[in-house]
């Protein structure tokens, strides 16, 4: 290079591609392994900053100072609207460029601080037990896939050259519990349960160009999924063509040693890591390939390669840059938890509650005499946040929303009245009886991030995070018994918690029951805009909710026959895509475009339905679109979610919604993992709950039914 020339990887005209291998070029051995690194280290000489690749975005910027907490990634699934992910993904990105904008200015580069975000995490919630389970969108792969391909859109921005951050799919793949073993477990699935089930939402990811994929702890069918060549090289990289980079979760390679025992030490495990496509270590372990280099376990060139591709994104991010260049660098501090984005977490906290029950009691007026608020999670932060999560000095508590929310002249009293998960020490009970006299209680209660979450999280957890015990904590219910004994008032129970819970009794003992999730800053607020009829309840259950654990498999066992609403066959408490209102809607006239359809050509066939408001309150619906395959030669699904679109509607009024049926949604996952089209009879379903008898018994609205011939 002649003197004065710029370098390649400086040239920000020159393709990515090229400035990556240039960068790469002028490195040592020693600088390109620790560059691999989640803590990548300055190299002053090339003017390369350090940086630190972890970041977390799950529901807000996580774990990096004051940001807008949206209601945990559950919530959101409870939604069912892959239109407000994208809007909620795009504030998160805006305010992670404002904090990394910020950051930089003071040479700050610490942990949680870059652009590159571990989320989102789009592993299928098939067990309860599961504390990460709050993790994910739910149950449902159809769903998943929706709403993770509409959040990584917003983290990622839509400009031509630059990434705004980068976002990333996890845990590839078949990774949901137990908590305790994940270093050493080993989940077996089939082919037709891992592309039927386990695999669409990250095969979907890769399709709308996912940054990056971060391979889980655990192994699957036999491989450690970080050293997976199946997973990593034959699908992940050929077959669905990923572009991007994989992180491993973190210190998951010493899990090969430590856990799995596929090698025997740490400069075996990095080899192998990186010769299975490991682009980027979450730990420790990659100094070690310097040996494996000299041991002739792995070459430079392999190396430089996997490095090469990783430093791709930071070139996609424009760190390299001149600021002028990229456009989100402009992103400015004020946006940081702003207004707009506060009233966008209340919309999401809003849209996410579910009303599990309602015996007339809800809406309530708001200038009753008195009210009284108590329970174990009425004035607790961590009822609102779940995991993964971020601050800001305004979380507004369930208490706190309804107290702002009643008129003046009347009264409200609080008393926890009840511990989360143990009896009361003092047994002197001076809390249960204020029920009896106010107009309204509001037991909040439920589980939270102390009970169920991450490994090492979850403090008041035996478990590890798991929640081996469906029950609610029995202390729980038996204070709510309390309230609600020779108490003619209305009892509403308020539920926390990232997963289905044991809620028969209080479903028995409340007059009403709201699933509220872990709701975010604005929680509070958007509780008491549904208690007190601002808006009607209008989220969803996205994952079942059995009566007990006897009627699921082992939680070990990956198989998906008896598991989520696609293959239980025995009745839930509440069923997937359950949710009350306070109005009432009809669906009726449904009409297919076509009625029969020939295998060998499929044009899009268009089925619709009648959905008309028939109740007082003005209200959104979540319209929900099913198929099922009557006469599949493998096993098929009771019932698949296909679509979903919400609607709002005046008392009265209606409106014709539709949908579109193309060839993939009759194709039949056979036992070898492949899609095949098969002749037969698909049942047609639209309505505003799963089809099945539990959603009818517990009030939802007949469903719209039709059939469709394949010939």
């Amino acid at each position: 290079m002649a003197i004065g020339q710029t370098p390649i990887y400086k040239d920000p005209n020159q393709p990515i591609e090229a400035r990556a291998k240039d960068l790469v070029s002028k490195m040592t051995l020693e600088e390109k392994v620790l560059q691999m690194m989640h803590t990548a280290p300055a190299i002053p000489r090339l003017d390369l900053p350090a940086y630190n690749w972890w970041n977390e975005a799950l529901h807000g910027v996580g774990r990096s100072g004051s940001a807008t907490v949206f209601p945990q990634a559950i919530g959101l699934g409870a939604t069912f609207d892959s239109d407000l992910a994208l809007r909620v993904s795009s504030v998160i990105s805006d305010e992670a460029r404002a904090m990394y904008n910020a950051a930089i200015a003071k040479d700050y580069h610490q942990k949680y601080g870059g652009l590159t975000f571990w989320t989102p995490n789009v592993n299928i919630f098939r067990d309860p037990r599961w504390g990460r389970g709050q993790e994910t969108y739910g149950e449902d792969p159809f769903l998943t896939s929706a709403l993770g391909v509409a959040f990584v859109k917003g983290l990622q921005g839509e400009d031509p050259k630059y990434l705004k951050t980068a976002a990333c799919a996890k845990h590839y793949a078949v990774h949901s519990g137990p908590e305790r073993l994940r270093h050493e477990f080993n989940a077996v699935a089939s082919k037709k349960d891992m592309f039927e089930t386990y695999l669409p939402a990250f095969h979907a990811l890769v399709d709308a160009d996912v940054e990056a994929v971060m391979c889980a702890y655990n192994a699957t069918n036999g491989e450690p999924c970080c050293s997976n060549k199946y997973l990593l090289q034959d699908l992940l990289r050929k077959d669905w063509g990923f572009d991007g980079h994989v992180v491993s979760d973190c210190w998951a390679v010493v899990d090969f040693y430590e856990g799995h025992k596929n090698v025997k030490n740490v400069t075996e495990a990095a080899a192998l890591a990186v010769n299975s496509g490991v682009n980027l270590n979450c730990g420790d372990e990659y100094p070690a390939l310097v040996d494996a280099v000299k041991q002739g376990l792995i070459t430079e060139e392999t190396i430089d390669n996997t490095l090469a591709h990783l430093l791709e994104t930071r070139f996609k991010l424009g760190m390299f840059d001149p600021k002028e260049n990229v456009p989100y660098n402009n992103i400015s501090p004020e946006v940081i938890n702003s207004k707009e984005h506060r009233a966008l977490a209340k919309e999401v906290a809003t849209k996410s509650i579910v009303l599990l029950k309602n015996n007339g009691v809800l809406p309530l007026k708001n200038d009753l005499p008195t009210y009284y608020v108590t329970g174990p999670s009425a004035a607790n932060v961590e009822s609102l946040v779940g995991n993964y999560y971020g601050v800001n000095p305004e979380m507004v508590t369930v208490l706190e929303g309804i107290t702002k929310a009643i008129e003046p002249g009347s009264q409200l009293q609080y008393r926890p009245g009840v511990l989360l998960d143990r009896e009361n020490v003092n047994p002197i009970d001076w809390s249960s009886d204020v029920a009896a006299i106010s107009d309204a209680t509001f037991m909040v209660m439920g589980i939270n991030g102390l009970i169920e979450g991450e490994e090492g999280e979850s403090i008041a957890s035996e478990h590890f995070g798991d929640r081996l015990d469906y029950n609610l904590p029995k202390n729980q219910i038996d204070y709510l018994k309390k309230l609600k004994k020779d108490n003619d008032n209305a009892v509403i129970a308020i539920v926390t918690g990232g997963s289905p819970m044991n809620l028969a009794e209080v479903q028995e003992i409340a007059d009403a029951v709201l699933l509220v999730w872990y709701p975010g800053e604005e929680g509070g607020n958007a509780v008491a805009d549904i208690v007190f009829g601002k808006t009607s309840p209008s989220g969803r259950l996205p994952i079942t909710f059995p009566k007990s654990l006897d009627q699921l498999p082992n939680y070990q066992n990956y198989d998906m026959e008896g598991r989520t609403y696609r293959y239980m066959k025995e009745e839930p408490l509440y069923p997937f895509g359950y949710g009350l209102s306070y109005t009432t809607f009809n669906y009726s006239d449904i009409q297919l475009s076509s009625t029969t359809a020939r295998k060998k050509k499929i044009e899009p066939i268009t089925v619709s339905a009648l959905v008309k408001n028939t109740g007082k309150y003005e209200a959104e619906e979540v319209v929900q679109f099913y198929i099922t395959d009557k006469e599949g030669s493998a096993r098929t699904p009771l019932y698949s979610l296909k679509g979903v679109k919400r609607i709002k509607l005046k008392p009265g009024a209606s409106e014709r919604v539709s949908f579109s049926i193309t060839e993939d949604m009759l194709s039949l996952v056979d036992n070898e993992g492949k899609s095949i089209l098969e002749k037969g009879d698909f049942d047609i379903f639209i309505g505003g709950s799963l089809p099945d008898k539990r959603s009818n018994a517990l009030g939802m609205p007949a469903v719209a039914k039709s059939t469709l011939t394949l010939k």
